[in-house]
């Protein structure tokens, strides 16, 4: 029971991760020692069913909740208070980071494994400079077949970036004009549900059934690349992680609202910070995989 709820509860983090710009859902999965198991699990999902099922289920309900539940929460966190909301997820992400870097063979570190390091911790930098404000996204989408198709693409293209760490998933999707349609649609779902408002859940759905089984496909495919980078090139690939996942917290820093920041704030920031670091390194901890 103790296992399960340790799931559960990282699959929480897992999912309100997905949702928030700029952080990473994959990174979490690699603070909390989970990353390789979650990958393995889905690239064996047909040869190893019954395995693979038990182990993926908690995690996707807990994703599930933290999305429904805290969604709301987490973006009114954002709105109001971004600072110690965002120190927050810092704590998240460095305090899983040992099991991450006892995985790299120092011994085999070589100019390939800088090179990755340096390239794509850059490439996480240079989006949070990414002015987000100016990027036009549209409240609602008028479905049709070619829309649909369409969302089916975004699923894709967000599902694999979700599931690479460091790289956010909602802030492609904002980049690319779709965020505010997609976080709409699962709040006006989870509105519907509270409130058995069924008929409220038909255009919504529309929309967000395609962009679920494009998260779908890319998931398989983003992680059996995955899964085959770490197998041929292993130190490149973790050193390549790891500038991905040391890179997320500055990207925070950079997207934080700064105004009216007071000695107050910076201090409930730290003690925001101490909370999410201790909760990633228990959570770690705790983890059997």
């Amino acid at each position: 029971m103790k296992d399960l709820i340790n799931k559960l509860l990282r699959g929480v983090v897992i999912g309100v991760a997905n949702i928030i710009p700029g952080v990473s859902g994959g990174t979490m999965m690699v603070s909390m020692g989970i990353y390789d198991t979650l990958i393995h699990c889905i690239t064996h999902l047909f040869k190893e069913f019954k395995k693979s099922i038990l182990t993926l289920l908690p995690y996707a309900i807990g994703m599930l909740i933290g999305i429904l539940a805290l969604a709301s929460a987490i973006n009114w966190g954002l709105e109001n208070h971004p600072l110690p909301t965002n120190t927050l997820f810092i704590g998240l992400i460095l305090g899983g980071l040992g099991p991450l870097v006892k995985k790299i063979d120092r011994k085999k570190i070589n100019a390939a494994s800088v090179i990755a390091f340096v390239a794509l911790f850059a490439l996480i930098i240079w989006m949070g400079f990414q002015n987000k404000d100016s990027i036009q996204n549209a409240d609602t989408i008028d479905m049709n077949l070619g829309q649909m198709l369409v969302m089916v693409v975004m699923g894709v293209i967000a599902s694999g970036t979700m599931i690479i760490p460091g790289v956010s998933g909602s802030l492609v999707l904002m980049l690319l004009g779709y965020y505010k349609a997609v976080t709409g649609a699962l709040k006006t779902v989870a509105s519907g549900l509270v409130h058995f408002d069924f008929a409220a859940l038909g255009q919504p759905l529309m929309m967000l059934l395609p962009f679920v089984l494009g998260i779908v496909l890319g998931i398989f495919g983003v992680a059996k690349a995955i899964e085959w980078l770490t197998a041929k090139y292993p130190t490149a690939t973790y050193c390549g992680v790891l500038g991905l996942v040391v890179a997320s917290p500055i990207s925070l820093l950079i997207q934080t609202n700064m105004a009216g920041v007071t000695l107050v704030t910076v201090l409930v920031s730290v003690g925001m910070f101490i909370v999410g670091f201790a909760a990633a390194y228990l959570l770690a901890k705790g983890s059997k995989e």
